[in-house]
């Protein structure tokens, strides 16, 4: 018997079936909210997309995704996180007041639906449509679907002259643009910016005859002795010279460092940061004795992978390089260190948004100390290229300064201009490799641009 609060019987109702039934997510639905939610971990909770689109391993909510609709959600995610000062600045313009404190969901359902608008070929209906569902499924959002609604209506509506309005926001972070400017001044800091929205090119390393290939697989020979591909239908390894190991995918730019050293035939050379491969590969094939160092023996075995494709061989050692101590010295040394990665955001769009300043400093001292340790394993009159994929200075230039400015053990050894033609504007005036991903240009119907990379190379002369 059940009773009343005041002790009285309380009236038996036969319980009624709920004749509610869940609805199925509308089509895309799930895409879309899988996009927001992997936007929230990369901005706010600083986590790397690719770690996200893991196929394996990766967000639960992309996993659960077929294959159609993950690329859906790599295309937005990556639009989004390229333009989002652009993004952010056109979703501020039309509110009235700004979103309340704490509101981040909120803020990736409507960044999500703009990015679909402005720059996607998605129907501007189903833009909309789609995320104010998500703002009505989500307890936190429900209140500002009406918001969400009226936003992104109106953004269509005004679709042209937003963009020509946010087209003068620099699409990279306030605190970036502002060490580019330092750096490079700031026209070519806002063309850096610029050149991330552009698609970045598929880059081969090729063992020779690059013209050949080239004429092959329809791209074009490059100044730095590889090819760059133009659009073409299928996979990588669908193209002709993939299964027989000719070539390898490489960005023009990360196939510099190993080339610094020239001929090294019979020489003992170390690289110290090797995995993936692509390095090691190079400097096998210019004909050096190899040891590849990784930490990591998860990427060793990858690197391994790589070389068997390749029909090349390379010793292989899981140390860390801080404390590696060989029974003997090296001829040649290259040290590609750990760094920010910020010149490759063509590709990784989401690197200035999980890294800031503070990153680029621990970075830095990790490099120099990477680099002192390598300088020790290094034979009289041999020679060392330290290179990075970093734009910023104090990862690269100011890091070699430091060590130079110490010791007379050391020396740089200036890379002529002369050597590189079509590339001459990436020496600099002390002999080093600085390349911005707004160097290389290319024909029509190939695409421009390589990765921002810095090398010296450095002898030891004592």
């Amino acid at each position: 018997m059940v009773l009343n609060s005041d002790g009285t019987k309380k009236p038996f109702r036969k319980h009624k079936p709920s004749t509610e039934r869940s609805q199925p997510a509308k089509p895309g639905m799930q895409a879309r909210a899988a996009a927001a939610k992997i936007l929230a971990a990369v901005v706010d909770r600083k986590l790397p997309l690719d770690g996200a689109l893991d196929h394996e391993h990766g967000n639960p909510a992309y996993r659960a995704l077929g294959e159609s609709d993950r690329a859906l959600v790599r295309a937005i995610l990556n639009t989004t996180l390229r333009h989002l000062p652009r993004i952010d600045a056109a979703i501020a313009a039309l509110l009235e007041s700004p979103l309340p404190e704490g509101a981040r969901a909120l803020h990736h359902v409507l960044a999500i639906g703009a990015a679909q608008i402005l720059y996607l070929d998605v129907p501007d209906h189903s833009a909309v449509d789609l995320a104010v569902e998500q703002a009505n499924q989500d307890p936190r959002n429900r209140r500002f679907a009406k918001l969400v609604n009226a936003i992104l209506r109106r953004l269509g509506r005004e679709k042209q002259q937003m963009l020509g309005e946010i087209g003068k926001v620099a699409p990279m972070p306030a605190w970036f643009i502002a060490r580019l400017e330092k750096a490079y001044g700031r026209d070519a800091a806002l063309a850096i910016s610029e050149s991330q929205l552009e698609p970045a090119a598929i880059d081969l390393t090729v063992k020779s005859d690059p013209e050949g290939w080239a004429k092959r697989l329809n791209g074009v020979a490059l100044p730095t002795g590889g090819v760059r591909l133009a659009a073409f239908d299928g996979g990588i390894p669908s193209l002709e010279g993939f299964e027989e190991g000719a070539w390898w995918v490489q960005d023009a730019a990360a196939s510099i460092p190993a080339k610094l050293f020239g001929d090294l035939s019979g020489k003992r050379t170390a690289d110290l940061c090797a995995a993936p491969g692509g390095k090691t590969a190079q400097l096998i094939l210019a004909g050096g004795a190899v040891t590849a160092l990784d930490q990591s023996e998860n990427r060793l075995r990858r690197l391994r992978s790589n070389l068997d494709r390749l029909g090349l061989k390379a010793e292989t050692i899981a140390a860390d390089l801080t404390t590696f101590a060989p029974a003997e010295r090296f001829d040649a040394i290259l040290l590609d260190a750990p760094c920010s990665s910020t010149g490759t955001t063509r590709r990784h769009p989401d690197v200035l948004w999980t890294k800031g300043p503070e990153d680029i400093a621990r970075l830095a001292a990790l490099q120099e100390r990477l680099l002192r340790h390598a300088l020790t394993l290094l034979k009289p009159d041999g020679m060392l290229v330290f290179s990075n994929c970093s734009l910023d200075p104090a990862e690269g230039e100011e890091v070699v300064a430091r060590i130079l400015a110490e010791t007379d053990a050391i020396e740089r050894v200036p890379i002529g201009a002369g050597d590189w033609p079509g590339l001459e504007a990436a020496i600099t005036p002390l002999g080093e490799f600085r390349t911005l991903p707004t160097m290389l240009k290319m024909p029509d119907g190939i695409a421009s641009g390589l990765d921002g990379f810095y090398a010296a190379v450095l002898r030891r002369v004592a």
